[in-house]
Formats: C-alpha cells, structure tokens, sequence
C-alpha cells in the first residue's frame, strides 16, 4: 500500500519547481496521488478492510486541502497540476 522510496524519488524529480524541492505543494500532491491510486487498487481485493478506508478518506482531504491552497496562491498553477495527474476536479 505504501510506495516504494525509489518511486518517491521518481515523483519528486518529476514534479519538483527546483532542485532538491521536496516540500513544495506540487510534490506533495503527487505523492499523495500514488498513495491513493494505491489504495484505491488494495480496496478491489480487500472490500471489508474499513481501517484502511478511513486512511484513504483523509488522505483524500488532505490532497484536496493542498489543492485548493495552489488554487487560491496561483491557478494556472493548479490547472496544470490536475492535469498532469489526471485528477478530476
């Protein structure tokens, strides 16, 4: 269910603004993203496992909490985020 460090690394380089940026929101969003897509694969063979529901429910709000912070510092920003993750919004 967790990612593994080097897909992390993958992730940061991918979506970092600048070198070594690891706690941009941008970063954070993409790897809250593979959490959830993670998760959300779990949920197809486990469909009872509810503790590990509730995880993915706040990490779900803790995602949106982060975008909707891009959306009000600078939405061409936030566009370009939901798109390169293909989130719905």
């Amino acid at each position: 269910m967790s990612i593994t460090a080097e897909r992390k690394q993958a992730l940061v380089k991918d979506y970092a603004l600048k070198q070594g940026d690891t706690g941009s929101p941008e970063v954070q969003v993409a790897i809250l993203t593979e959490r959830i897509a993670n998760l959300t694969e779990h949920f197809k063979t486990h469909v009872k496992d509810n503790h590990s529901r509730r995880g993915l429910l706040k990490l779900v709000s803790l995602r949106r909490q982060l975008l909707d912070y891009v959306k009000a510092k600078d939405e061409p920003r936030y566009k370009t985020l939901i798109e390169r993750l293909g989130i719905r919004r």
